[in-house]
């Protein structure tokens, strides 16, 4: 059986209104809600991230990367990955990973609506389980493999 990294880890969904936060115990097997912070000031969201990491302490912070279907990466992508850089410098030297994201909100407002929440309503809420779902797959490729998920994000000094 893999061996599984002990420590909380913080996920992050990018979005371009809000940026869902969520977190883990530290044996890595459930993920919870945070808070969702808003995105449109890109300055402060990076603050209140950076508050949020020295809060929580984790090992490292996921950052969900937005493929395409096939795969590929489009301007949401590139988006998420310039955004990973500077929260990467951040919050360093805590590490900072890309994981595929694909799907996960989809999956979070289908089990949103599934638990009775409605979408108006939802909207707040949709961010941070859709960081629920990244954290949960992190934690579930790590479990499985024994390698920590996706791709680290390398600090340009």
């Amino acid at each position: 059986m893999p061996q599984m990294r002990r420590g909380r880890r913080l996920a992050i969904d990018v979005g371009d209104a809000r940026i869902g936060v969520a977190s883990c115990d530290p044996d890595g097997i459930l993920a919870t809600p945070v808070e969702t912070v808003p995105g449109r000031d890109v300055p402060a969201a990076h603050r209140r991230l950076g508050q949020i990491v020295a809060e929580y302490e984790p090992i490292e912070v996921v950052v969900g990367l937005p493929r395409s279907l096939g795969g590929g990466e489009g301007p949401a992508a590139a988006k998420v990955r310039a955004f990973a850089d500077v929260l990467a410098r951040a919050v360093a030297p805590i590490p900072v990973r890309l994981v595929d994201e694909r799907m996960t909100t989809v999956t979070a407002s289908q089990g949103l609506r599934a638990s009775g929440v409605k979408s108006k309503k939802g909207r707040s809420v949709i961010d941070q389980a859709a960081a629920v779902v990244i954290l949960q797959n992190a934690l579930e490729s790590e479990r499985s493999s024994g390698r920590p998920p996706g791709e680290g994000v390398e600090v340009v000094v």
